[in-house]
């Protein structure tokens, strides 16, 4: 894998995160508002698909759901979901650079 795709891969991760950001920040500005909320369905896909990060940054920096069960350990769940398959697949990936196991 080239230095160019993985640094595309970084900046699509980076905007994808950035537009969960944004989503999680629009449904907290309707919910001061009183106008309509986005569903917690649509958030947690939103984190699953890839927008974990974004999700718990507007979480901690917004203080926006951090209260709301169980909505809170889903998307617990979905973090350490995330971080494992990033170790699998960097273990992965590094396999296939090195030819083979790093420690035979």
């Amino acid at each position: 894998m080239t230095a160019t795709a993985i640094l595309k891969i970084i900046g699509l991760f980076l905007a994808l995160n950035a537009f969960v950001f944004s989503i999680y920040f629009l449904d907290k500005q309707a919910a001061r508002d009183h106008r309509r909320r986005i569903s917690e369905k649509t958030l947690l896909t939103l984190a699953f698909v890839g927008g974990s990060l974004g999700a718990v940054c507007a979480q901690r920096l917004l203080r926006h759901k951090t209260q709301k069960e169980p909505f809170r350990s889903i998307l617990r769940a979905i973090v350490m979901f995330h971080m494992v398959a990033a170790l699998l697949l960097s273990g992965a990936l590094g396999y296939v650079a090195l030819d083979g196991p790093l420690l035979d």
